[in-house]
């Protein structure tokens, strides 16, 4: 058993055992289930059999960045009092779309943890995580970026909104709006509604991608810092990006609603592009083909450049610099 320490920093952890690699991760969903709590209250709906998919998306979305292929995903949902349980609506709700998800991955669900927290987390709230372990077999799927260089095509995948990320300023948003979550974004479409769009998984494309035989150099998941993260390797290679996906009406409205221009919704916001894969040139279009094939919109968007280490979106006029993308 050794580490691969070119893991360190990147999305999931990995270990050599030999025959092959494992990767793990955990991860929290943050604040969007407060939206959902929100949202039931106005409209009497449980949501969370999407807010189980978001959870199950955090961990499983990060854990495929280095090319693994999720196995076992555990749940730790921390109620602030044993009564959040008693609502049959909402836990069954989380409970059903945490099996969905868990199928439409192709994934154990292993079990986890159910505590009452009272005094830690504020009754009638839950805090929900998932831990996720996967397998890198054949040990060449390892995606850790050393392949990643000049040449290599940016493919993008599609967002279904917000995902995840973001929750905190969409919320302070929603309080500034005279009717909240229920202000109208799109025809029939609330405010509230379009923020809880589940987050797309995208286990499915990259299983895909390995069975037809793409190779994978790098990837990356557009989640807090928005396209900042496709500067996330820490190779000094520039990325330019020629084409951009369409932005989702809700991310549209809360750039627009918040005054950001495109340099901060695009540095915060996943834009429409919730998934980065980093492949060779003439794999570009073959790759895209195969993620929308596999039920994901996806585009052959940039390329990787030699440095200096910077993102430039030609369409917007917009650059990141290498110092633009500070993780802890």
């Amino acid at each position: 058993l050794a580490e691969v320490s070119a893991s360190r920093g990147e999305s999931a952890y990995v270990v050599d055992v030999g025959p092959f690699h494992l990767a793990s991760i955990v991860e929290c969903l943050g604040s969007k289930a407060l939206v959902a709590d929100e949202m039931a209250r106005l409209t009497g709906r449980s949501y969370y059999a999407g807010i189980a998919q978001d959870t199950i998306a955090m961990a499983v979305n990060d854990l495929i960045t280095v090319g693994a292929t999720p196995l076992v995903v555990q749940a730790y949902w921390a109620a602030g009092g044993s009564e959040w349980f008693a609502d049959a609506q909402r836990a069954q709700a989380l409970v059903a779309g945490w099996q969905a998800a868990c199928e439409r991955c192709g994934v154990a669900w292993g079990g986890g943890e159910t505590p009452a927290l009272a005094g830690i987390v504020e009754p009638g709230r839950i805090d929900l995580a998932a831990a996720c372990t996967g397998i890198v077999r054949p040990r060449s799927r390892l995606s850790l970026g050393e392949a990643l260089g000049p040449g290599d095509a940016i493919v993008l995948l599609a967002s279904s909104g917000i995902h995840a990320n973001g929750l905190s300023l969409a919320r302070k948003l929603a309080e500034r709006l005279p009717q909240g979550y229920l202000t109208a974004i799109a025809p029939g479409v609330s405010y509230g509604e379009a923020l809880l769009a589940p987050t797309l998984l995208y286990p499915p494309v990259t299983e895909a991608l390995a069975a037809a035989g793409v190779p994978v150099h790098y990837a990356a998941n557009i989640t807090g810092h928005g396209w900042r993260k496709l500067l996330r390797h820490p190779k000094p290679l520039g990325y330019r990006v020629h084409s951009v996906p369409p932005v989702p009406p809700v991310l549209e409205f809360i750039a627009r609603e918040a005054g950001h221009d495109a340099a901060e919704a695009y540095g915060t916001f996943n834009m429409g592009a919730g998934f980065a894969l980093f492949v060779p040139g003439d794999e570009a279009e073959r790759c895209a083909a195969v993620a929308r094939t596999a039920g994901v919109a996806a585009w052959v968007a940039g390329c990787v450049e030699t440095g200096p280490k910077r993102l430039v979106i030609e369409p917007l006029g917009v650059v990141y610099e290498s110092d633009a993308l500070v993780l802890r």
